[in-house]
């Protein structure tokens, strides 16, 4: 008589090969998800089963089988402390990225090799490098929450580097073409040029910023909170997205003049009142200004810039005078070091190029001299000879 097994069973089908079934820790009793050429086979299958049960690595086989899109979406809406802009991006992400490949499949079906062909489909179609990069993280962490959910044992996304972004070099801006542009633009827009250079500024943090944060005494500015437009037109106020944001920005002293006279001419009235406005006395709207920018550049001769790229010019501006990169951290509101150390790169070629030229001044200096031919001077006799 055949001696009972302790876990699961095995049996033999009509086919002539063997089934394994056994009981979950949640009382369902389950078949293995293929049948095998040996009873041998089945009972090693069971063995490996029960060895997962007891070291708690069990996986419910159903708890896959939900479908990505409603899942990914869900996990979306469920991210607790998102700001607006941040759930834009998120929700964008997915619908028109992720969704349309993986809508349908089973959480669990999503494989190593589905996600690469995605990811070279996206690249091939022409979406940008940043936002593949952007889309990827989002999937990995989507597919990281269905790992602690018990839903896959391990995560598909797997591709190194594939959620690095490698953003193109900004352009940095000279001198007079800051000036060219601040001259360019609406004179109630010329400290906003000035202040996103030279104190760094983001747009979202300019258009926040209040006659209360402005301290032209201290020659200071204090950044609290910012503003973002959602693609409903919906202009939301609230903290910088990270603590790192809420800081105080020291301005050169020949800006506090120019905030002085802005401020008297253009800012809303009252402590709470805005420093910048648009000309019918309302928020600054970006879509607004796109047009102003765009006329400005061209008067000014200056190439189609980002309005962010003043924020870059200046940090650059910043590092160049060589601030430390916890002091380019503070004054950018980052928590990390991943920008500051980009203009610190940038001021190191700076540096090389210096280095450079002065080895090329010492170089002259090493060639050797051609000698000058000395004179031959006239002996004594020659000389009486030249008076006589």
């Amino acid at each position: 008589m055949a001696k009972k097994r302790r876990f699961g069973r095995v049996r033999q089908l009509k086919s002539g090969r063997w089934q394994a079934r056994y009981n979950g820790p949640d009382g369902v009793d389950r078949a293995a998800d293929n049948t095998f050429p040996t009873k041998t086979d089945a009972e090693v299958w069971l063995t490996r089963k029960e060895a997962e049960i007891l070291d708690g690595d069990w996986l419910d086989p159903d708890a896959g089988k939900v479908p990505f899109g409603p899942y990914a979406r869900d996990w979306v809406d469920e991210r607790p402390g998102l700001r607006p802009k941040t759930y834009q991006l998120y929700e964008g992400l997915v619908r028109l990225h992720l969704a349309p490949t993986f809508e349908n499949s089973a959480v669990a079906d999503i494989s190593e090799a589905r996600v690469r062909k995605w990811r070279k489909k996206l690249l091939d179609a022409g979406v940008g490098e940043v936002t593949v990069a952007k889309a990827y993280r989002l999937l990995k962490a989507i597919m990281n929450t269905a790992v602690d959910d018990g839903m896959i044992r391990r995560n598909p996304c797997r591709i190194k580097g594939a959620g690095k972004e490698s953003s193109p070099e900004r352009p940095v801006l000279t001198m007079a073409q800051v000036y060219a542009v601040a001259a360019a633009v609406p004179e109630r827009f010329r400290a906003l040029v000035l202040l996103a250079t030279f104190a760094g500024l983001r747009w979202g943090e300019l258009a926040a910023l209040r006659r209360s944060d402005v301290d032209l005494d201290a020659a200071v500015i204090r950044v609290e909170r910012q503003t973002v437009e959602l693609k409903t037109g919906e202009l939301v106020t609230g903290p910088p997205k990270s603590d790192a944001g809420k800081r105080t920005v020291a301005i050169p002293a020949v800006l506090v003049d120019e905030l002085r006279a802005h401020l008297k001419e253009y800012g809303q009235a009252g402590d709470d009142g805005l420093v910048f406005v648009g000309p019918k006395g309302g928020a600054l709207r970006r879509p607004n200004f796109s047009k102003i920018w765009a006329r400005a550049l061209d008067d000014a001769k200056v190439p189609r810039i980002h309005f962010h790229d003043l924020r870059h010019t200046g940090n650059t501006y910043a590092a160049n005078t060589g601030a430390s990169l916890r002091e380019l951290m503070e004054r950018m509101g980052h928590a990390s070091t991943r920008a500051a150390v980009i203009y610190q790169h940038a001021t190191a070629e700076r540096g090389r190029a210096i280095a450079d030229a002065l080895g090329a001044m010492a170089e002259e200096e090493l060639k050797p001299k051609k000698k000058k031919r000395r004179s031959k001077r006239a002996s004594g006799t020659q000389r009486a000879r030249a008076k006589d």
